[in-house]
């Protein structure tokens, strides 16, 4: 039996996964972070991105985060997300509309605050088009 680790995935609005997982790779802010039963503690930010959790039963979850917090500690990884959207509920129309919006408003840059906003809008667009990338290929 493989070594496992406790998993939490949630957001301001709900708990996405909680569960035994052998292992979680997910995007931390200096690039993609894998942890493992064992991993040392760490707390460290995440970037938008797909959270990919192989589950106990030897199944692969994905999950699409907009950002966040990682905590780590010996037995439980704990993933608080500004936004969590399950792999299956994702929206490539959606996103993609996100994109073209995002791509506008930086043309238009009508001020700094705006184009900021835009640029983080577009980040996470393209990082869910990516998410969904990963599950089709992942499915397929």
């Amino acid at each position: 039996m493989a070594m496992t680790i406790h998993v939490d995935v949630v957001s301001a609005e709900e708990s996405i996964f909680s569960g035994l997982a052998e292992f979680v790779v997910l995007p931390g802010e200096a690039g993609e972070l894998g942890i493992m039963p064992g991993h040392m503690p760490l707390m460290t930010r995440i970037k938008p991105g797909a959270v990919r959790v192989k589950t106990q039963a030897g199944t692969e979850e994905l999950i699409f985060v907009a950002g966040g917090m990682l905590e780590v500690q010996p037995n439980l990884v704990t993933v608080l997300a500004d936004t969590a959207i399950r792999g299956k509920d994702l929206d490539e129309a959606k996103a993609l509309d996100a994109k073209r919006k995002a791509e506008e408003a930086m043309a238009s840059r009508s001020s700094e605050l705006d184009y900021a906003r835009a640029q983080a809008e577009l980040a996470e667009a393209v990082a869910q088009l990516q998410a969904i990338q990963k599950l089709r290929k992942h499915h397929n």
